[in-house]
Formats: C-alpha cells, sequence, structure tokens
C-alpha cells in the first residue's frame, strides 16, 4: 500500500489524532496512546506535521519524518509534539494558542533520488505542486514539502535552490556531484479552521 491508499477519511483521523497529541501532550505531559481503526495507519509512511496560525496562516510549527520509518499512526503523534514544542524556530507552543492554530498532516511516498546525466538537468525531473524535495550532502540536509512551492510561486530551479538553503548550503548546491537530491509526492490533509472540518488540500493533478 502507499499513499494513494491514503483517504480523506484516513486523513481526517490523523489530522485529529495530531491535535489530540499535542492537547495531551501541553495539558498532561503526556504521549497519548490509540489503537487506529484502519489497518492502513499501522503501516509505516513519512509523515510531517504542520502547524499554522489562524486566520493568517503564518507558520508556527513544522516537524517530521522524511522516511518510513514508524506506523504512520505512531509517526504522527511524536511529529505532531515535536512541531508543537521542538521546532527551534519558534517558541514551545502554549495550551492558549490552542484555539487559534491549524493543523496539517503531510502523509509522504519514500523519497526517490533523482538521478541525472547531466546535473544541470535536474529542474526538469521536478514538478512544481507535484513534488517535495529533500537534499543531502554528508552531515547537511534538508527537505521541503510539495505545498511551500506553491505558496511562494516558485519554479523547479527556484525550489531546488531553496531546498539547499533549507539544508544550509548555498543556493545551486544541487549542481555539484557530492550532492543527493531526493524528490517525493504528500498526501495534505488539513483543518479549515481549529478543530474544524478536516479536508485534502489538492496542489496538483
Amino acid at each position: 500500500m502507499g499513499i494513494e491508499d491514503i483517504d480523506l477519511e484516513h486523513g481526517a483521523y490523523l489530522v485529529r489524532l495530531a491535535r489530540r497529541a499535542i492537547e495531551t501532550y501541553l495539558l498532561e505531559g503526556s504521549k497519548v496512546k490509540v489503537e487506529p481503526p484502519y489497518e492502513i495507519l499501522k503501516l509505516n509512511f513519512g509523515v510531517f506535521v504542520t502547524l499554522n496560525t489562524y486566520p493568517e496562516g503564518e507558520l508556527r510549527g513544522c516537524i517530521g519524518y522524511p522516511e518510513p520509518i514508524l506506523p504512520l499512526y505512531r509517526a504522527t503523534v511524536e511529529a505532531a509534539i515535536a512541531a508543537a514544542v521542538e521546532d527551534p524556530r519558534f517558541p514551545p507552543l502554549r495550551v492558549g494558542e490552542l484555539g487559534s492554530i491549524t493543523v496539517e498532516v503531510s502523509v509522504l511516498s519514500p523519497p526517490e533520488k533523482i538521478v541525472v546525466e547531466s546535473r544541470e538537468k535536474l529542474p526538469e525531473e521536478v514538478v512544481v505542486g507535484k513534488h517535495g524535495l529533500m537534499v543531502r550532502s554528508g552531515w547537511l540536509g534538508g527537505l521541503l514539502l510539495p505545498q511551500v512551492a506553491v505558496e511562494y510561486g516558485w519554479n523547479s530551479r527556484q525550489f531546488l535552490d531553496q531546498t539547499c538553503v533549507k539544508a544550509g548550503m548555498s543556493p545551486g548546491c544541487w549542481l555539484r556531484e557530492d550532492v543527493d537530491v531526493y524528490r517525493f509526492c504528500a498526501r495534505i490533509f488539513k483543518e479549515e479552521s481549529p478543530a474544524g472540518e478536516v479536508t485534502e488540500e489538492i496542489i496538483w493533478s
């Protein structure tokens, strides 16, 4: 099974689980324990949880697992808590903010290394809105989700450059042979308002 088998019902469960995980951790200092009602959520998938302010839509936290190393429901709980209290770009989320953030869950396909004859051809292998990107070189690495390029209106070359920047490297690092570039796809589910209806964000088809 792959991300094509994750539907809106599964996604809504994951988004609500992510919010519950954050609430439980902030209020009780413990990690929520659940047994998901869907078998697919027990399979290993990469996942990212994104928190945005409401209604402004400003980023408030985003952390996840690029690789499918944990059952999806467990990875979602861990990523949700980390996005709330461990993202170094932001102060830890406070209980009082729970009513003014929305939760977004992106379920990822396994990263696929892009292999090209010439590094200059890398942008041709990246479809903005369909692909997310990850770059790695030694101990440096960075990832940007598919929706980020759409939000900022980047083309594929700019998307590659910004993924390099996210990894702490210079724009254009993707042209270097010692930098590995990976692409992946995502199913994106998000609250329309805090604790509100969950919808799937279709950014490319």
